[in-house]
């Protein structure tokens, strides 16, 4: 299979669970398509540290880590999020020493963290992406435009219960929180979109 290269674009902050956030990924070189993963707040942090170059006074847990294999000669060479199942993706290590390269089983969160670090490549498959990507104009909104049938609006602002709103209703849901960066809210409906499609 072939792998597509990925980068990450944003960290967001979710406004409707207090203690989740989501690491954005997109295509590298300018690819319209994103890849929200939800990841929790001790992550998001390590990811963060690693980002803006960041040096704590004492080593993370990653920073342990990095700092064990590069003691013992072992290199991360890339990490590949090769799975997705019922909405929760998969990813692997590949490392190398002088003498084997071993593939090893990541949390998706750890394992991009640790590429951070490394400064090592980020890659996916085409399936996964087809499954859980969002595209993007080249203003960085939703390239879906869906229009209400019959002119009728469903306001959706006060709307915590996405199961109640309609197919059409969703998709315009979907590109205003994806306008507003709220690309944990936006991973909900997506799936929730998904999961009527599929049916």
């Amino acid at each position: 299979m072939k792998k597509i290269e990925l980068e990450i674009v944003a960290l967001s902050h979710s406004i409707t669970q207090s203690h989740s956030y989501a690491v954005v990924l997109g295509e590298a070189g300018g690819g319209i398509r994103r890849l929200p993963i939800v990841i929790g707040g001790f992550e998001a942090q390590a990811i963060a540290v690693a980002l803006e170059d960041m040096h704590p006074s004492r080593p993370l847990t990653h920073d342990l880590l990095k700092n064990f294999m590069t003691a013992f000669h072992v290199e991360l060479q890339e990490i590949i999020i090769n799975d997705l199942q019922e909405g929760i993706f998969y990813a692997k290590l590949v490392c190398f020493t002088d003498h084997d390269t071993i593939e090893i089983d990541s949390r998706t969160s750890d394992a991009l963290a640790l590429a951070v670090r490394f400064g090592c490549p980020i890659y996916t498959y085409e399936h996964i992406l087809d499954n859980a990507g969002i595209l993007m104009d080249e203003g960085g909104v939703s390239k879906q435009k869906i229009e209400a049938v019959g002119g009728a609006e469903q306001p959706f602002e006060d709307q915590d219960d996405i199961t109640k709103l309609d197919l059409i209703a969703l998709e315009q849901l979907l590109q205003e929180v994806l306008e507003n960066e709220d690309y944990i809210r936006a991973i909900a409906i997506r799936d929730e979109i998904h999961k009527r499609k599929s049916k």
